[in-house]
């Protein structure tokens, strides 16, 4: 018999020490329900991630924070909010928000972008972009007879830049005296290309150029060949730029499968 009652509190023993970890890793028990840990660890990394220090006085503000959390939770379900229309339709949202991030993160991973492609759109830019840089500025008017009246002024030695803070409609350009930096000519519509590239350094358009957007007069500053980036500087960028393409690729070729009515 005392054999037996022995082996019974070993028992005993044995599984309350069994039981330890089980319990450790809850945070607490609140009306019933088990508070895991891990919930205060994921508020924790999230605290991280925004810069601030993780220091004990701040777990035990967090681990507060969960079991407040959690009580509230528990007292909206007990008045039923979690049976509401509106409630039901925010959880399916916020379910195909998940999905959705979840299908992106699992195409990029098996469709990255590769340095091969990340070339050929770097070769296909310089491409685009080599030659000359035009370095100009303009002053833009909605009517013809402003721009000759402009153009009037500049002849009897008014200042360009001086007339482009003060009548330029352009807001970019005008409240730094019309400077358009460099760019290719490409940049531009082509009447202001055209009549751009035509310029003598120094030079000014002595009649208006029309565009979709008013009037210009047009001065070039400068000319040099283009400065272009090394392909380090803008590979995340170019990467970037294709794996959106890629991903507007993957929707598109879903919505062409897909059965709409």
């Amino acid at each position: 018999m005392k054999k037996l009652i022995f082996a019974a509190f070993a028992a005993a023993a044995l599984l309350g020490a069994l039981a330890v970890p089980a319990q450790a890793q809850n945070l607490a028990v609140v009306n019933g329900k088990p508070i895991p840990m891990s919930r205060v660890d994921a508020l924790a990394q999230q605290v991280a991630r925004s810069g601030r220090q993780i220091t004990p006085e701040m777990m035990e503000e967090l681990k507060k924070a969960v079991i407040d959390r959690e009580l509230l939770v528990q007292e909206a379900q007990k008045q039923g909010l979690d049976g509401t229309p509106d409630f039901k339709a925010q959880m399916e949202f916020t379910r195909d928000s998940l999905l959705i991030r979840d299908l992106v993160g699992n195409y990029q991973k098996n469709n990255p972008v590769t340095d091969a492609e990340i070339k050929a759109e770097y070769d296909k830019f310089v491409a685009n972009n080599a030659g000359k840089e035009y370095r100009a500025r303009h002053i833009l008017v909605e009517k013809e007879d402003e721009a000759k009246a402009i153009i009037a002024q500049l002849k009897k030695g008014a200042k360009f830049e001086a007339i482009a803070k003060k009548q330029s409609k352009d807001p970019g350009s005008g409240a730094n005296g019309g400077d358009l930096d460099w760019a290719a000519p490409g940049n531009y519509v082509k009447e202001f290309s055209d009549a751009m590239v035509k310029l003598a350094k120094g030079k000014y358009t002595e009649t208006p150029v029309k565009t979709q957007f008013g009037y210009h007069i047009i001065r070039l500053d400068d000319v040099r060949e283009a400065q272009l980036p090394k392909l380090e500087d803008i590979k995340p960028q170019i990467a970037q730029q294709l794996g959106q393409q890629k991903l507007m690729k993957f929707q598109e070729d879903l919505r062409a499968k897909a059965k709409i009515e």
